[in-house]
């Protein structure tokens, strides 16, 4: 299978179990729990390990749809009583929320076994992308009916900023004519005055990106909004009101990041705003970091808890942008973020018999998913996987493990204090 073809060091061993001539890299169904033929990374290789855990959980998403079969099999799991509504809206969901993370590495060129790996999945992507803008397709989605549908057309738009090449270049003038439409399509869609801002201010970054018009007054109108909503020591409220939760990540954050950094490319806005909110979301990438406990679990509160791992796509975005600050190494990054993947994501009940994500943090924990979430919503945790558009021989995957801050202070090492910052 696809997601087993993870890293030279096995491929031969691989392949001795699995007949190549078995393998189609475009059709393959995913069924880790079934085929028995998965080989896991070698001890030690986190690259290996997140490659495959990211793979895992795609899979089942992006092989469905390119088939033209998501909405004939992928569960909705939802609160009781939300089933209905939420088939409606849960299917780009899972296309826009599994893109967005992995978007980095299918970007970013590969070698190996891992190259032909990532052109398989770049394809699977590209027709899904091409099955849900399409009119005639089974799957074709719903970027209009109700209010959800902005969020995940702004999550399958930040996907496309992060794989311009791969998800946007290598698509047929049709699909893109089409996809430009359906982006369109969602300004009928009002936000509300929250972090929503940030998904319509997404899709005209990518608007403006891809076609050299985007609406500057929803770009702009977000941007300073969360300015004004800035709290202090690296952290906005979610609208005018502070909540205890992880939308600073989830959201806020990298879509304010890359939603600027799009216009200051395009001249149409300073660098020195963007080094500013800059400064702020490495604040909050090492508080990110700190709140990572010596297993990896991290503090349970606050919404949308369901999205396990992808509570930490900041840190996860600054280290994919080389941005870490001074007081972080990206060997005690990856090796936390390694922790709270394995904490979040290999649980028992993480994924249902077929592959499919399940609702919870750390297993199936049903009441912990909201009225809004649904199996779709639940592929946010791709966004923990973002480093993986570093190349293979980063520093960030080859430098020697090293305790994260938490694990050291609990331990007994020696830490430095911690300290606001100003601005």
């Amino acid at each position: 299978m696809l997601y087993d073809l993870v890293n030279r060091r096995y491929f031969t061993r691989l392949f001795s179990a699995i007949p190549l001539a078995s393998i189609n890299p475009v059709q393959a169904s995913y069924s880790p729990l079934s085929t028995g033929n998965a080989v896991p990374p070698l001890a030690g290789d986190d690259r290996a390990y997140w490659l495959q855990t990211l793979l895992k959980v795609a899979d089942p998403v992006l092989n469905a749809l390119a088939k033209g079969q998501l909405k004939a099999i992928m569960p909705v799991e939802s609160a009781p009583g939300q089933e209905a509504s939420r088939r409606k809206v849960s299917y780009l969901e899972a296309l826009g929320r599994t893109l967005a993370g992995m978007a980095p590495w299918l970007e970013h060129p590969a070698a190996g076994a891992e190259k032909a790996q990532q052109q398989a999945y770049a394809g699977l992507a590209r027709q899904a992308i091409t099955n849900a803008v399409n009119p005639q397709s089974p799957d074709f989605m719903n970027f209009t009916q109700g209010g959800q549908p902005l969020v995940d057309a702004a999550f399958l738009a930040h996907g496309l900023l992060r794989a311009p090449t791969q998800l946007w270049q290598q698509l047929d003038k049709e699909t893109q004519v089409r996809l430009v439409e359906a982006l369109k399509s969602t300004r009928t869609i009002k936000p509300g005055y929250t972090n929503w801002l940030l998904f319509s201010a997404m899709v005209e970054a990518a608007l403006l990106k891809f076609t050299g018009e985007g609406d500057e007054m929803r770009m702009d109108y977000a941007i300073k909004q969360h300015q004004v909503w800035y709290k202090g020591d690296g952290a906005y409220g979610d609208g005018p009101d502070f909540h205890w939760d992880y939308y600073n990540s989830y959201v806020i954050q990298p879509m304010l990041l890359d939603v600027l950094q799009t216009l200051v490319r395009a001249k149409k806005a300073d660098q020195s705003l963007y080094d500013l909110l800059l400064a702020r979301a490495q604040r909050y990438a090492l508080i990110q970091e700190r709140l990572i406990g010596p297993d990896g679990s991290f503090a349970a509160f606050g919404r949308s808890l369901a999205y396990r791992c992808g509570a930490f796509q900041l840190l996860a975005q600054v280290t994919l942008q080389n941005q870490l600050p001074p007081d972080l190494t990206g060997a005690q990054v990856r090796s936390a973020l390694t922790a709270v993947i394995h904490r979040t994501m290999d649980a028992p009940g993480t994924f249902d018999a077929k592959g499919w994500l399940q609702i919870g943090l750390c297993g199936h924990q049903p009441s912990i998913g909201e009225t809004y979430i649904s199996t779709g919503s639940l592929y946010l945790c791709s966004e923990a996987f973002l480093p993986l558009g570093l190349a293979a021989n980063d520093p960030f995957w080859t430098a020697p493990a090293e305790d994260w801050t938490a694990k050291k202070i609990w331990s007994g090492q020696d830490v430095k204090a911690d300290h606001a910052i100003k601005g």
